[in-house]
C-alpha cells in the first residue's frame, strides 16, 4: 500500500509539473507588445474567455496611412479571439490594419517576451504575413 501512495504522488507531482508551464505561458501573452519596426504597440489582454489584442501606441505615419480611410488607429482591436491550442500556440482572428484586411491568426509565444504572430487572408488567394513582436515594458 506505501508502494502505491508512493506512485500516486509522483504521478500527481508530473501531472503538476507538466501542467504549470502552460499556465505561465498564458499569462505571458498578456502585455505589451511592439512590431519589429515599432511602429506599433498593441496591449494583449484577456476578452472573456480568450485574448485580444487593441493598439494602445502607433507612429504618426503609421496613424495616418490608417486615418486616409477615415478610421482611427490607437484603440483598434487587430487581434481577436485569441485560444490557447497547447504548446504556446493561440488561433483566432487578425485585421492588418494599414490595408483593413481580416484573417485567421496563429500567435505563438516563443518565450516571455517574443511572440511570433502570424495573419492570413483569402481574398481570391491566400495572403500571410508573420511578424516576430518582443514585449515592451
Amino acid at each position: 500500500m506505501g508502494d502505491m501512495k508512493r506512485l500516486i504522488l509522483s504521478i500527481a507531482a508530473a501531472c503538476v509539473a507538466l501542467t504549470a508551464p502552460a499556465a505561465a505561458s498564458s499569462q505571458a501573452l498578456e502585455g505589451r507588445w511592439a512590431n519589429p519596426h515599432k511602429s506599433i504597440i498593441v496591449n494583449v489582454a484577456r476578452c472573456g474567455g480568450a485574448y485580444c489584442g487593441t493598439v494602445s501606441w502607433a507612429s504618426a505615419k503609421n496613424k495616418a496611412k490608417v486615418a486616409e480611410d477615415g478610421r482611427q488607429l490607437l484603440g483598434m482591436r487587430i487581434l481577436t479571439d485569441l485560444r490557447p491550442q497547447g504548446g504556446g500556440v493561440y488561433k483566432g482572428r487578425a485585421v492588418e490594419p494599414k490595408r483593413n484586411i481580416s484573417g485567421s491568426a496563429t500567435v505563438r509565444q516563443i518565450n516571455d517576451d517574443v511572440m511570433l504572430v502570424k495573419g492570413c487572408a483569402i481574398g481570391g488567394f491566400l495572403l500571410c504575413k508573420e511578424q516576430r513582436w518582443t514585449r515592451v515594458s
